[in-house]
């Protein structure tokens, strides 16, 4: 999977402000319905704070990847952020965390939920290519940094 078949410019954000893990999730879901108003912000903010109940998707390193699956998303969705100030998201190293990926995958999609999570988890592991996110000033930046 290339990142660049999940993600695009207008789902990602550059340095965006979030106090707490709530918030964030809060902004990720504005973020998400603005590209793709099918999808429910109510009811994505639901699914993917269930999803933090049954464990954090902090990986550590600074690095979160809140996912869920829901109705109405007819194909895998990605949504990137880097955050101004790291915030802590229960991660299982205690690090605060400051790059966000949301994976929302089809309903009925377990396999392709499973893969794109593993997938997600080996790139954002290379610590050049979560150097190069951070290092990203803008979205344009950042966007650039993720697909290649």
């Amino acid at each position: 999977m290339q990142l660049q078949s999940i993600l695009t410019p207008e789902r990602t954000f550059c340095r965006v402000t979030g106090a707490s893990k709530k918030r964030v999730i809060e902004s990720i879901t504005r973020f998400i319905h603005t590209d793709q108003p099918a999808l429910d912000p109510d009811d994505l903010f639901e699914h993917l704070v269930a999803r933090e109940k049954l464990g954090s998707t902090g990986l550590g390193n600074g690095i979160a990847i809140p996912h869920c699956r829901i109705k109405n998303c007819s194909s895998i969705v990605g949504c990137l952020l880097t955050l101004d100030q790291a915030v802590d998201f229960d991660a299982i190293d205690g690090q605060p965390v400051d790059i966000v990926f949301t994976l929302l995958v089809p309903e009925e999609a377990h396999d392709d939920h499973l893969q794109a999570l593993a997938q997600l988890a080996q790139r954002f592991s290379e610590p050049t290519f979560c150097a190069a996110l951070r290092a990203a000033e803008n979205k344009e930046d950042l966007y650039h940094a993720a697909i290649t």
